[in-house]
């Protein structure tokens, strides 16, 4: 790259495409080339040419139905050591293309509105964002997760250099951090459509709107900058090599190079919207723009194209007209311009633009300080009559602006006080843009000697018969000899058998003595309640009735004040076949909403916790493992919101994601996998205990075993960094012995 200071001049206009250009990033192989993506539905593989000054497309790829608006590279795998190509387009989907071949490798179908940006990742992963209002997570040809929160079209995605964490940007104006899946902050301060997203460093990262700002964020939240220059939408924006400044195009036929926070350099197009941009590895920005030519500048004089091309683009410019309606010059009297002298005064800094008069018509000019001269940039056409609201505020030497340049050569823009989408063909479609807690852990409620404490004990589950449930023995005892992975993947659910049946029933029956009218049991109620507890306790050989879970219904639906003691007899009862079988085919799964409810945030811990373990004990049949996997999306999710209850919700949680682990192995569902190592990120960022790390450690191996794709995918999320914090654990030993095996996998 030329040192800083210089100015980017024209190296070359490259021809090919049929319509806008949309989309443009640089290339791994060939070195130093780019691929474009047009509204022609194609995206095109341009190299160096012989002479080192221009570019020749080498490969031309079809595949979309409708317009291509992005693209970005897949970086080197040793399956595709030079990596692949990938495309979004109007027609919902992503092709998959090699650098060698026009037809797609394969197709990512899965949004159901335009996919409108791509980012690439580690370990093969894709982030790609849509009209629909969500972005998509791919590793190879499957999605592994979608991130919802949006309330409007996903306009720009990027994947952070810290795994696991991603940006999104959209026409809901705010901007999203998503770690492993789940969104941990909202950005806000754009006062319109966010379009584009770049990175700066692990830190900090910059944005653009329709709002005609850019501004510069830490990941932590906070806004450090706000840089004004461009008159209208930004559509997209690049940063320099090493960080040293960015550029940005928008809808106010421009191009602008930023250096040290300031715009240093001012270039307009004979283009209406110059929609996208990127940066090769040498400085020299390449742009597209909606009269389908691509145009590559540089600073270098070296590869500065002739001057009869300079000249050429110049007449170019200088034939476009300025359209009233569109809203960029200012609001400026024709009679009260001055004449062709003016131009005689030097500007006062680059992209100055200043009006003249001259025979009748009206002429915009820009000011070159690399150049020391005025350069024509249009004709004004008819009159003053578009709104701010059409562009934002624009100045215009201290006067709000009221004006834009057209350009799309020979032709203008409608005159309808609307604006023309020239990628929709109809009036600008922004998708969905408008006009304009933690729970903290209580004090336990159930105290003093002998009384019923639902959850309390030992930080551990003590499973039926001392007998280690992950490795069938007794407890382990530390060695000096070769350990072997004992640890997973596990085979069977893990459930929650501890009870003591007299202090339940105690309780039960306490309650129900100051229970409303409404709710109390009578005397045979709760004596058919105990039966139930003594035929699911193994203490009688009676089969549950139907007259027992029927009361147990009814004291499930008790107030959330009274009601834990009968969570925990649906607790236990769960895990009897026929009260399985009950609970998990009924007809609606009431029973199953009714448990969820309980999960609530803002809940009872002690019922949060009863929840969660009769959520793991419904694993221990078919029946029961079939109801948990169809509705996993919404109990995992539910699940979650428990994150910040006391040690005991945390290790039922982390038992609930080891269930789940167990049958996505069996089952291998990658999309499922990927939501369970969400899971398994979020809730190792908040976990203390060492009971639930472990269980959270076994879940984890257990779902990447035998699984290259679940691998890759947790190294992109960043789960291996959360993982090695726990080798140097030295009791319980398993905690460590486990983490050591982990790590042998990523």
């Amino acid at each position: 790259m030329a040192s800083d200071g210089g100015a980017y001049r024209l190296r070359c206009s490259l021809l090919g495409h049929g319509q806008d250009v949309r989309g443009l990033t640089r290339s791994l192989f060939p070195p130093g080339g780019f691929v474009s993506v047009s509204r022609d539905r194609t995206a095109r593989l341009w190299a160096l040419d012989g002479l080192n000054r221009g570019f020749t497309e080498i490969h031309c790829m079809s595949g979309h139905s409708n317009f291509v608006s992005c693209v970005c590279i897949i970086p080197p795998s040793e399956l595709y050591p030079r990596g692949l190509i990938a495309t979004g387009g109007n027609d919902h989907n992503i092709c998959i293309f090699t650098i060698d071949n026009p037809a797609p490798l394969y197709i990512l179908k899965g949004h159901k509105n335009t996919v409108c940006s791509l980012s690439s990742g580690k370990f093969g992963t894709l982030l790609s964002g849509s009209w629909d209002t969500t972005a998509k997570v791919w590793l190879n040809d499957r999605c592994m997760m979608t991130l919802q929160g949006h309330t409007a079209a996903i306009w720009a995605v990027i994947i952070l250099p810290e795994q696991g964490l991603m940006l999104t940007g959209s026409a809901d104006k705010t901007i999203k951090l998503w770690k492993a899946g789940r969104c941990e902050r909202t950005f806000t301060g754009h006062e319109d459509c966010v379009r584009g997203l770049a990175i700066l460093s692990e830190m900090e990262f910059l944005s653009c709107a329709n709002d005609a700002t850019v501004r510069r964020w830490q990941i932590s939240g906070a806004c450090l900058n706000v840089y004004y220059g461009h008159t209208n939408y930004i559509y997209s924006i690049s940063v320099f090599p090493q960080c040293k400044g960015f550029v940005t195009t928008g809808e106010d036929r421009s191009l602008r190079i930023w250096k040290k926070g300031e715009c240093a350099q001012t270039i307009r197009l004979p283009a209406q919207s110059v929609w996208c941009c990127c940066v090769l590895d040498n400085g020299d920005i390449v742009v597209g723009a909606s009269d389908g030519i691509i145009r590559v500048f540089t600073e270098s004089l070296e590869r500065t194209a002739s001057a009869e091309e300079i000249q050429a683009f110049e007449y170019e410019l200088s034939q476009a007209s300025i359209d009233p309606k569109t809203g960029d010059l200012g609001d400026i009297n024709a009679d009260d311009l001055p004449g062709r002298e003016h131009l005689k005064d030097p500007g006062t800094r680059d992209g100055q633009t200043r009006l003249i008069e001259d025979n009748g018509k009206v002429e915009a000019y820009q000011w070159s300080v690399s150049e020391g001269r005025w350069i024509k940039i249009g004709d004004v056409v008819g009159s003053s009559g578009a709104t701010q609201q059409t562009s934002g505020k624009v100045l215009f030497e201290g006067k709000v602006a009221k004006f834009i340049m057209d350009n799309t050569k020979g032709q203008t823009l409608s005159t309808s006080s609307e604006f023309s989408d020239p990628f929709t063909g109809a009036g600008r479609y922004v998708p969905g843009s408008s006009s304009g807690s933690s729970t903290v852990p209580g004090a336990d409620p159930f105290t003093g000697a002998g009384r019923y404490v639902p959850g309390s004990a030992s930080n551990e589950v003590a499973p039926v018969g001392g007998v280690d449930p992950y490795t069938g023995m007794g407890a382990y005892q530390s060695s000096e000899a070769k350990v072997e992975n004992i640890y997973f993947p596990k085979k069977d659910a893990v459930t929650f058998d501890k009870a003591n049946p007299s202090q339940i029933l105690g309780k039960l029956k306490e309650l129900n003595s100051s229970a409303t009218e409404e709710h109390k049991l009578t005397e045979d109620d709760l004596t058919i309640l105990e039966k139930l507890l003594s035929a699911t306790c193994n203490t009688s050989a009676e089969t549950p009735t139907a007259q027992q879970l029927q009361t147990l219904w009814r004291a499930v639906n008790w107030p959330e004040d009274i009601v834990f003691p009968a969570l925990d007899i649906l607790r236990l009862s769960v895990r009897h076949p026929t009260v399985n079988e009950n609970f998990c085919n009924e007809k609606d799964h009431v029973h199953l909403a009714i448990l969820l409810k309980f999960l609530n945030p803002k809940g009872k811990q002690a019922n949060q916790l009863l929840a969660l373990r009769a959520l793991c004990n419904c694993f221990v049949s078919q029946a029961g493992q079939k109801l948990m996997m169809e509705h996993r999306g919404e109990i995992m999710t539910q699940a979650i919101e428990t994150k910040s209850g006391n040690k005991n919700i945390h290790i039922a949680l982390a038992t609930l994601t080891l269930n789940y682990a167990v049958c996505l192995h069996k089952d291998n569902n990658i999309e499922g996998k990927a939501q369970c190592l969400s899971v398994i990120s979020t809730v190792m960022e908040v976990v203390q205990d060492l009971e639930a790390v472990f269980r959270l450690l076994v879940a984890l191996g257990t779902l990447i075993s035998d699984d290259t794709n679940a691998v890759q995918l947790a190294k992109a999320l960043g789960v291996d960094s959360q993982v090695k914090k726990y080798a140097s654990v030295l009791e319980p030993a398993k905690v460590k012995e486990c983490c050591r095996f982990v790590l042998n996998l990523l």
